[in-house]
């Protein structure tokens, strides 16, 4: 799957490019269709420890998902939002399964 990763008010080094995209390649077991994936990573200034923010937008034929997640760490956020997108993804092709 192609990962387009953008970080803002930071520069991402490549250990944390190479999880997220390992991690993304793993939601091709749920779907196989999914076409790409838009990473935003995000650090906020602000005094609370929970200031890192990744942001995914999946792809898919006829449909994209969104998932936004405020962590203390970006491999955090990468875990819980793929978990969240593993659900989606299995929903989808159960919708898609029913209709056809």
């Amino acid at each position: 799957m192609k990962v387009i990763t953008q970080s803002v008010n930071f520069t991402a080094d490549k250990e944390l490019l190479n999880f997220i995209q390992v991690k993304m390649d793993k939601l091709d077991r749920f779907f196989d269709k999914v076409i790409n994936a838009d990473v935003y990573l995000k650090v906020e200034n602000r005094s609370e420890k929970e200031n890192k923010i990744f942001e995914v937008r999946l792809n898919v034929p006829g449909d994209s998902f969104v998932v936004k997640k405020e962590c203390k760490s970006f491999e955090e956020g990468v875990n819980l939002a793929t978990h969240s997108l593993e659900r989606l993804l299995k929903k989808r092709k159960e919708k898609l399964r029913t209709h056809v």
